[in-house]
């Protein structure tokens, strides 16, 4: 099914002056809340996971010049359509995404255990594979860093509702940012269409959240839209273990 057919919110009217002012008053505001991080933290990094957030996000930092090194994580079971839309990043912005991947041992060992997808099995199986695929690499790709920035949403699911834009990670022993907690899909798209920001193709098949291939599927309409992600499991278990809940922090 189009997109456009799907997801309305995908494709919002421009020509409104209310959004148009909303779009940027919100990314004057994340300017300011990210450019404060930089000017009192001697180091910032933003984890992009590659959706269509974070892809507010690499536009946002790269245009208004901000000293924040962008890097995401590479599970190895990506989609073709990530590893696309890495290189149109590259292409497009003249900037190159660090990659981290997991370590072949633990893949290897994964495998011996649990078999190549048997992370279907069990919810033990899913943790660990999330755990070498992407809680591994996001601690070596963390350290030494004072902050790191996230493209999660408060509206995005049940596990997300009460996020705030600034919190304190204890699982990593740094600040968290989450500076679009308070956008609305609505938004996320109105700015990627206003500024012609690169996405991921799968978007437009009807992914609104975007993970490891194996894990990932399309979404019917109605549907809450991270329903794709681990489909098989209990919704209130449908994370990876990347954004545990800490108390917030006053902003």
């Amino acid at each position: 099914m189009a997109d456009s057919v799907m997801n309305p919110k995908m494709n919002p009217d421009l020509s409104n002056p209310e959004l148009l002012a909303a779009l940027d008053a919100k990314r004057q505001a994340v300017v300011e809340t990210l450019g404060l991080a930089c000017e009192l933290l001697p180091s910032v990094s933003f984890a992009s996971s590659l959706g269509a957030e974070d892809m507010v996000l690499t536009e946002i930092i790269l245009k208004a010049h901000l000293p924040i090194r962008i890097f995401s994580l590479d599970t190895g079971r990506l989609p073709p359509e990530t590893y696309d839309l890495i290189g149109e990043i590259e292409r497009h912005y003249g900037h190159r995404i660090e990659l981290y991947l997991p370590e072949r041992e633990a893949v290897e060992a994964y495998v011996r255990k649990f078999g190549v997808n048997g992370f279907y099995a069990s919810l033990e199986a899913r943790h660990a594979c999330c755990g070498l695929r992407k809680l591994e690499p996001l601690r070596r790709a963390l350290a030494g860093q004072a902050a790191w920035i996230t493209g999660q949403r408060a509206a995005q699911s049940i596990t997300r509702a009460r996020l705030p834009i600034r919190e304190w990670d204890a699982e990593h022993g740094l600040e968290k940012l989450n500076p679009l907690a308070d956008w609305s899909e609505r938004e996320v798209w109105g700015f990627i269409r206003l500024h012609r920001v690169p996405y991921n193709r799968l978007h437009d098949r009807g992914y609104p959240s975007i993970g490891c291939a194996p894990c990932t599927r399309a979404i019917s309409v109605g549907e809450d839209v991270r329903a794709g992600r681990w489909w098989w499991e209990d919704a209130g278990n449908r994370e990876c273990g990347l954004h545990r809940q800490t108390p917030a922090v006053s902003h």
